[in-house]
């Protein structure tokens, strides 16, 4: 069982930058996996970005449009999405999710944290 723990998300104003992190509680960090997520009120859950296990591969909701970048540091156990040019409909509690093989889709991931909330104010 892997153990996920968000931190970094607050209040900022449009156009400001926030750097999210994600540390799990256990090695072996590199075998997951990593996605991040969003859901705002009312709305479903949607997929913000996601990277290898080894940090290779990535790839991005159509929304990101190159304001946000995931990466990861495997020899800290956490993972990180950075987020600049941020607006007000990005406002959504962020959740980090892990997964046993590369995947975009919710579903695929099986471990989840318990989310930190991003407002971004206009």
């Amino acid at each position: 069982q892997v153990q996920l723990i968000e931190s970094g998300g607050g209040l900022v104003q449009a156009g400001g930058s926030l750097r999210l992190s994600c540390a799990a509680s256990r090695g072996a960090f590199s075998r997951y996996a990593m996605g991040w997520f969003r859901q705002a009120p009312g709305k479903e859950r949607e997929f913000v970005a996601a990277i290898s296990g080894g940090g290779r591969i990535q790839n991005y909701g159509e929304f990101v449009k190159g304001r946000f970048t995931v990466s990861r540091d495997n020899a800290k156990n956490t993972g990180y999405l950075e987020m600049n040019s941020l607006k007000p409909e990005d406002t959504a509690v962020y959740y980090c999710a892990g997964a046993m093989f590369y995947t975009t889709v919710r579903s695929d991931y099986n471990y989840w944290g318990q989310g930190t909330q991003v407002t971004v104010s206009s």
